[in-house]
Parts: C-alpha cells; sequence; structure tokens
C-alpha cells in the first residue's frame, strides 16, 4: 500500500483556522484547538445574530415611526390601525425611512390615518 503524506494538507488546514482566528484574545489566537473551538463558536453566534439583526431593525423601525407619529399627534398604533382602516399598504421599513427623509409625506399618511379611524369609542363608554 502506498504512504500518504499529508503534511501539506494540515499545515494548509492549520493556517486558515489560525488566519481565520486573528484578532482573538490569548490563546484563541495562537493555538489551533482554542482557535478551533472559538471559531465554532463564532459561527454560532453570527448565525443566531443574523436571525436577531432582523427583530433589532424592526424594533428601530418602530421606535422612529412612534416618535415621528407622536410629533404629529398620533401614537404608533392608532398610526398602523389608521394606515390598514385606509387600506394604505405601507411596510414598516418605508414608513421609518419617510418619517426620517420626508416629514412632509410622513405627515401626509398620519393625515391619511388620523381621517380613516373610527370615532373614539372610550368616551361613550365612560358617560355610560
Amino acid at each position: 500500500m502506498a504512504r500518504v503524506k499529508r503534511a501539506v494538507n494540515a499545515h494548509k488546514k492549520r493556517r486558515v483556522i489560525l488566519e481565520r482566528a486573528k484578532g482573538y484574545r490569548g490563546q484563541r489566537s495562537r493555538l489551533y484547538r482554542k482557535a478551533k473551538e472559538q471559531l465554532l463558536h463564532s459561527f454560532v453566534y453570527s448565525y443566531g445574530d443574523r436571525k436577531k439583526k432582523k427583530g433589532d431593525f424592526r424594533r428601530l423601525w418602530i421606535q422612529r415611526i412612534n416618535a415621528a407619529s407622536r410629533a404629529n399627534g398620533l401614537t404608533y398604533n392608532r398610526l398602523i390601525q389608521g394606515l390598514k382602516a385606509a387600506e394604505v399598504e405601507v411596510d414598516r421599513r418605508m414608513l421609518a425611512e419617510l418619517a426620517v427623509s420626508d416629514a412632509n409625506a410622513f405627515a401626509a399618511l398620519v393625515k391619511v390615518a388620523k381621517d380613516s379611524l373610527p370615532a373614539d369609542t372610550s368616551a361613550k363608554k365612560a358617560v355610560a
């Protein structure tokens, strides 16, 4: 049986792992085994954070929309309720972009939402 020589492949594999672990603290950037373990953990973090990023951006959009809609005299949930009643299909990402970059267009959407909201029924309940 022929002898299998793997030194080149093994060295390349280890070099690639250590290059990817550059910038890690202590042994995690210098020792192959520690670097390999840390890289596996890093991949888990990056996978999870890619999922988390979507929720983070949604929360940021909602905060921006809420701040801008309150400046126009309407709360966030009333704005969304009014836009749905008016059948305006603009997602939160676009609403947040309008709130930041084009205040006049956002104010027009708030006006549309206000006009399409049903009358406030909480005052009638308090009287009865």
